[in-house]
């Protein structure tokens, strides 16, 4: 569960504006109430997603993001999962011993809104057919 303190902390560690310092402020901004920074979503749903189902040998190495959107903003006591989708799979053009992943992650409150959605590539080991690691 997001905790209220945690979105006013990590704003003042990271991202120091008033819609995520204070509810006062947060309440007159286009919010309408205490938000999370995007980045503090973000930061949750990494955790969640490298937590959870998808075990890729050599961890979860990023190649980068190809879009990235807060729908909804995250607010204290939301609680979020992340759903993964596989979208392509292709080996690499320059490294035969690696492929690429391209997914699609969309975390979700507990209203099952959509509080961010990811696009992104990550970098992964392949085999060859007889199920050694491919490449010289």
């Amino acid at each position: 569960m997001i905790d209220g303190a945690a979105i006013t902390a990590f704003a003042a560690a990271w991202d120091p504006q008033p819609f995520h310092l204070d509810s006062a402020a947060a309440s007159a901004s286009i919010f309408g109430g205490l938000a999370a920074s995007g980045w503090h979503t973000a930061c949750h749903s990494m955790r969640l997603f490298v937590d959870g189902p998808l075990r890729i040998a050599g961890g979860l190495v990023g190649a980068g993001v190809e879009q990235l959107r807060w729908p909804v903003p995250t607010r204290p006591g939301d609680i979020l999962h992340v759903e993964t989708e596989v979208l392509s799979v292709r080996p690499s053009a320059s490294k035969p011993d690696r492929g690429l992943v391209r997914i699609r992650n969309v975390t979700l409150n507990q209203r099952g809104e959509v509080a961010q959605e990811m696009i992104a590539t990550l970098v992964v080991p392949r085999r060859d057919a007889g199920g050694q690691p491919a490449g010289p």
